[in-house]
């Protein structure tokens, strides 16, 4: 069952949040859920469970200083307007649940909201990486699942559409979840696409995700996008190859 829906590649309906790893995982593995693709025809899709977030406020309830310009909104003072990464930045580890997320003093996150949510990150490089992995993580605690949504979503066309169609997630018990690898596909200092390799197990089973995060400069911050209507897009790799190692 795992090799047949490693075939089909499956992606989450809103494809964006952290939660869309665990359940593409699920799915992989064979364990019953359903999975809808909301770029599908089939009008008013319903995810297995879901829970409405009202799209009232795009900040976290710490209320940080609106940015000037591009300023970093909580005042972290690099700022990289082009270029990549060829090896792994430093970063320091911690946890949330079980699974690792990066941090640095200098790449963010570099303040944390009243509700936990961690947020704001350099205009670099290295800030958009660490962005990424720190959505990937956030995203899947239904704890600050959807303060995090409200601030962690671009304005753009489809900001409503997203809000209204995802569903906070867990890993579920026995599900361990590993950032294990990146690769920074395009940067300009406005835009970034960040690919991050992303290691699953459960019931002693273990795959490997990609999962490509579409990220804007907005307020002083890195966002993900909603300019399109599918910011990740996740698939099964079957290796690392050509990706630069880092983690935990």
């Amino acid at each position: 069952m795992a090799e047949d829906n490693e075939q089909q590649s499956p992606f989450t309906r809103p494809g964006f949040v952290a939660a869309t790893v665990v359940i593409a995982l699920i799915v992989v593995l064979g364990l019953v859920i359903v999975i809808v693709n909301m770029n599908r025809d089939d009008p008013d899709p319903a995810p297995t469970t879901s829970t409405s977030v009202e799209p009232t406020s795009a900040a976290p309830t710490s209320e940080p200083p609106e940015a000037v310009g591009g300023a970093s909104v909580c005042g972290l003072p690099g700022e990289v307007l082009e270029g990549t990464l060829t090896t792994a930045p430093a970063a320091e580890w911690e946890y949330q649940g079980t699974t690792a997320y990066p941090t640095s003093s200098e790449f963010g996150p570099g303040d944390t909201s009243a509700g936990g949510v961690r947020f704001c990150f350099e205009r670099s490089p290295e800030g958009a990486l660490f962005a990424a992995a720190n959505s990937l993580v956030q995203g899947s605690d239904p704890s600050i699942a959807e303060e995090w949504l409200q601030y962690i979503v671009a304005e753009g066309p489809f900001r409503d559409q997203l809000l209204a169609d995802v569903g906070s997630g867990t890993t579920g018990e026995g599900t361990r979840l590993a950032i294990v690898g990146f690769r920074v596909l395009a940067y300009d200092g406005e835009t970034a696409r960040i690919d991050l390799a992303v290691r699953g197990t459960s019931q002693g089973q273990t795959i490997t995700l990609s999962g490509v995060y579409e990220l804007v400069w907005q307020e002083g911050d890195w966002k993900i996008s909603a300019d399109v209507a599918q910011p990740l897009n996740m698939a099964t790799i079957p290796d690392t190859a050509g990706y630069i190692a880092w983690g935990e």
